[in-house]
């Protein structure tokens, strides 16, 4: 869910025997001469991805492989811009609607075997082939002309707005202009796959080293289910001439405190999420820890078509009781900033963040204990009595256990209000979520583009991410009307009214607006981390 729903999977595995990587150095050279550090790095990883195929996956575990194993058409640089990728260039039609992107000469497959234009057009139909159930298809259908007919099989193929007239040119048409669409192609959705190995092994190519083609700056060159990915420096890649990492190995240890050990014993060279008990530490002692601003928001899940929560004074009440700041400063001991809507800071437009001077719909950083009682009393729940116990629900993971252990005191001790907690592993957990099968539940989204529509898509009727029960007309033609509108400061008003729409019905419990916060060790020069949490090492290298 990056960008996917952005969420936290554990799964007990027990990690053994880290390989040394902080310490290598390269076999040549005699032991008179200095000797170069190998451009190998180890990078620990606290979760497990529900898949690496970028045409199926929304799984945010999943995107520091996609990153660098698969390139689009364009992508981002170290400033959050646009650049070119496989596209070298691309034109724009007057009226916003063709997208003509012209591909770069002797584009080439980690294989070896040519990449043009017809291997972009078979990945998006690929996308919108229902039977594939793509988690992201409907980047496509929001957006391409013909798109969502098609994918509903009531539109012909020809009808679509995918087209290559030739080897090195590929032509988008979209509904309507568009103009944040540029920025949706970074996404890995819109990376290309190669007909030959999917179709020969459609559900089991991204599993075997010997299958897994990509075409980003490195390639999978070993794959240990459960333990680890190795990437090795793709040599067919465009631009190979610029990249100085030999190796990339992707461990799996999904403890947090046991990969801190590794990395400061010296055994991995970085890792995606330090114990949250450790922060204030590694604040002020390591110079590997990272902290760096987010498109995110961490929210929960309430199920409006179970009783009570039906009731937005209901809703409104068990938001109300909640203590924000508690949460970010005990719990999670971070420089994360409480919520009070869906959509992040970090979409600046004249100046102004999106977020500025917007109301906080009656929550507070700290709760609201008086106004939730009240809020509650007038629900027919006096004191809490005769409120059903609460089932909350979240992937097994060390850190989100602390914070529904916190909403479950708090509920208790504000309300009065009892509260069963239970968890399942990441991939159980979602398909019950996408079922609706659940009360309250922990969940969140990261951005995929640096854009307000990333998150309000999520909350619209008929949009597969939308997992929150919310469903309003009203609301959708918001979201609809900002999508189509070219005046940006007009969008951010549409986009603004839907967004108020939707937390005065109290659609969503927000937590807080998450900062991204890992470690990398000092020796790992010119990688970066952006804003929408996408890891990239094709700069990179070991000094």
């Amino acid at each position: 869910m990056k960008k996917a729903a952005v969420c936290i999977m554990g799964v007990l595995l027990l990690v053994l025997g880290f390989s040394a990587c902080g310490n290598r150095t390269a076999e040549t050279g005699s032991a008179a001469q200095p000797q170069e550090k190998a451009q190998k790095i180890v990078f620990a990883l606290q979760n497990v991805p529900d898949g690496l195929d970028p045409g199926i996956t929304n799984n945010s575990f999943a995107a520091p492989f996609l990153f660098n194993l698969f390139e689009g058409l364009i992508t981002y640089d170290k400033e959050n811009n646009i650049i070119p990728a496989l596209a070298e260039r691309w034109t724009i039609s007057d009226d916003g609607t063709v997208y003509t992107f012209h591909l770069r000469q002797g584009l080439k497959w980690s294989d070896g075997s040519p990449l043009t234009a017809q291997d972009f057009v078979y990945s998006y139909f690929r996308v919108l082939d229902p039977q594939i159930a793509a988690q992201y298809s409907v980047m496509f259908t929001d957006f391409i002309k013909g798109a969502e007919e098609y994918y509903r099989g009531a539109g012909s193929r020809d009808q679509v707005g995918i087209s290559a007239p030739d080897d090195n040119t590929l032509i988008l048409t979209l509904k309507g202009p568009t103009p944040f669409f540029l920025g949706i192609l970074g996404m890995w959705t819109f990376s290309p796959v190669k007909q030959a190995v999917v179709d020969q092994e459609p559900e089991r190519w991204t599993l075997s080293a010997d299958t897994f083609v990509s075409n980003g700056p490195f390639k999978v060159s070993d794959i240990k289910l459960g333990e680890s990915v190795t990437a090795v420096k793709n040599e067919h890649y465009w631009d190979a001439a610029n990249v100085r990492l030999e190796e990339i190995v992707f461990r799996y240890i999904l403890e947090p405190a046991t990969a801190l050990i590794a990395l400061e014993s010296g055994e991995i060279d970085g890792l995606r999420f330090p114990p949250a008990s450790e922060t204030a530490r590694l604040k002020s002692q390591s110079d590997a820890f990272q902290s760096v601003p987010s498109f995110a928001t961490t929210y929960y899940l309430i199920n409006r078509n179970v009783r009570p929560f039906n009731d937005v004074r209901v809703r409104k009440a068990l938001s109300m009781a909640i203590d924000r700041e508690d949460i970010i400063s005990n719990v999670l001991q971070s420089s994360d900033t409480p919520a009070f809507g869906l959509v992040s800071p970090g979409y600046v437009l004249n100046g102004t963040d999106f977020r500025d001077g917007r109301s906080n719909y009656g929550l507070s950083a700290t709760a609201d204990v008086e106004g939730a009682r009240k809020l509650l009393a007038e629900a027919g729940y006096l004191d809490g009595q005769g409120f059903p116990t609460i089932q909350l629900s979240y992937y097994t993971d060390r850190t989100v256990r602390s914070i529904v252990e916190a909403l479950q005191q708090m509920w208790k001790k504000n309300l009065n209000i009892n509260t069963e907690i239970s968890t399942q592993e990441w991939a159980v957990y979602y398909d019950a979520v996408q079922r609706m099968d659940y009360q309250i539940g922990a969940m969140g989204w990261g951005g995929d583009y640096l854009h307000p529509m990333t998150f309000l898509t999520t909350m619209t009727s008929n949009n597969p991410t939308n997992v929150t029960s919310y469903n309003n007309a009203q609301y959708d033609a918001l979201v609809a009307a900002a999508q189509m509108e070219v005046d940006p400061v007009k969008a951010v008003a549409i986009m603004q009214e839907a967004e108020d729409m939707a937390m005065e019905d109290a659609a969503i419990l927000p937590l807080y607006h998450r900062s991204i916060v890992f470690m990398m060790a000092p020796h790992v020069k010119d990688f970066y981390m952006t804003p929408l949490a996408n890891l990239y090492f094709r700069s990179a290298y070991v000094e």
